[in-house]
């Protein structure tokens, strides 16, 4: 029987806790207002835009923007706020990491908060907004 020494072990096994406590801590992090977000790990990096993505359910239509940090772009009735963008560095598995307040503007009625926190490119499902007639997702970070 051939054994692998626990000197590759550790930097292997290493690298996967690193990874899914950086999406635990991520998660668990509490949803504050806008002045006071949660801050991601420092490794990440931050940058000036993101790139998303809505679906309209009921047309099954689907556009593709790119929104920048502190903008807030329209999908339907839905207004969605970019407060962050992260990414992981290159030489880490990829990730990006949106911090959205989506607000949903009925004709007639009070503005309603829909969603507030951190999407995940990689895990859409995740943290994912719920919603009967939209869906909106991460796809990327963008700008240097």
């Amino acid at each position: 029987m051939t054994t692998t020494p626990k000197s590759l072990i550790g930097p292997i096994v290493g690298k996967r806790v690193r990874g899914a406590a950086l999406a635990a801590a991520l998660l668990c992090l509490p949803v504050l207002s806008p002045a006071g977000a949660a801050p991601v790990p420092e490794e990440m990096v931050s940058r000036p835009a993101a790139k998303l993505q809505g679906l309209d359910k009921i047309t099954a239509r689907t556009s593709t923007f790119t929104i920048a940090v502190g903008e807030t772009k329209a999908l339907g009735s839905l207004r969605i706020t970019l407060r962050a963008c992260k990414e992981n560095p290159p030489i880490e598995p990829p990730e990006t990491a949106a911090f959205l307040e989506v607000i949903e503007n009925k004709p007639g009625e009070q503005s309603e908060p829909v969603f507030s926190g951190w999407m995940f490119a990689s895990s859409p499902a995740l943290s994912a907004m719920e919603h009967p007639i939209y869906d909106v997702w991460v796809l990327s970070c963008e700008g240097d």
